[in-house]
């Protein structure tokens, strides 16, 4: 692995096979040689593990599961669903704090960085963790879903009961192997559409998985997610 990845601990003797694979050499080559060509990528190399630093393996409750980062200039950051400070929050996280507001009755923040979440165990983690700028998706099939999906297989084997929230048909797919509680298992797996403006209304609204992913971790002794969001400066 690369002295200069920014990686929590936790994560790195349970991915080191990953990070010595044949793919994630292979990965690692066609970034070098998508920069070298002069190519923006989003989000900056030392981000692009933002998302496991800033939630260790053993302080994973919650996972939140996207697909890409978004590809504009100064919003990805490596977390899913977040922008940065001082940038105007895209209509899928609007519609997320819509549904925060009428499930939990918490105020839309005026920004869209999501680090408090990530702090208390949210794992905000694309499936795909970089991308080229004004390309969207240019980065699926290079060997970052083998990655993820490695992250996603070690946190299902946790012992300690774990909410998963699977908006849209992507994240259910990805994830189709963890078992819930409902079909014997010890996680909780919460499923809705994506909260895009495309599909919001048809059952992301009203799913009140927030307040369902706080029962839960309170019924097996946890604390619950604190989902207001702190202002930030911009």
């Amino acid at each position: 692995m690369d002295d200069h990845i920014k990686l929590n601990e936790s994560w790195k003797q349970p991915l080191l096979h990953e990070f010595s694979s044949e793919y994630m050499v292979a990965l690692r080559e066609f970034l070098l040689q998508e920069k070298a060509a002069g190519k923006q990528i989003y989000p900056k190399s030392e981000e692009y593990f933002r998302a496991l630093d800033l939630t260790p393996l053993d302080r994973v409750r919650v996972v939140i599961l996207g697909q890409d980062p978004y590809h504009g200039p100064g919003q990805a950051h490596g977390l899913c669903f977040s922008v940065q400070p001082g940038v105007r929050p895209p209509p899928s996280l609007v519609n997320i704090y819509k549904e925060l507001e009428s499930d939990l009755g918490l105020s839309r923040p005026a920004h869209g960085f999501l680090e408090h979440w990530a702090k208390q165990g949210v794992l905000l983690l694309n499936s795909v963790l970089t991308v080229e700028m004004a390309n969207a998706a240019s980065h699926r099939g290079r060997g970052w879903e083998k990655f993820t999906d490695a992250i996603v297989r070690l946190i299902a084997a946790k012992p300690e009961p774990v909410v998963f929230l699977l908006w849209g048909s992507y994240a259910q797919k990805k994830a189709a192997f963890v078992e819930s509680v409902e079909d014997g298992g010890r996680h909780l797996v919460l499923k809705a559409p994506h909260p895009s403006p495309l599909s919001a209304y048809h059952g992301f609204f009203g799913c009140k998985h927030f307040s369902r992913t706080n029962r839960f971790l309170e019924q097996n002794g946890m604390a619950p997610i604190d989902w207001s969001l702190p202002d930030v400066a911009s």
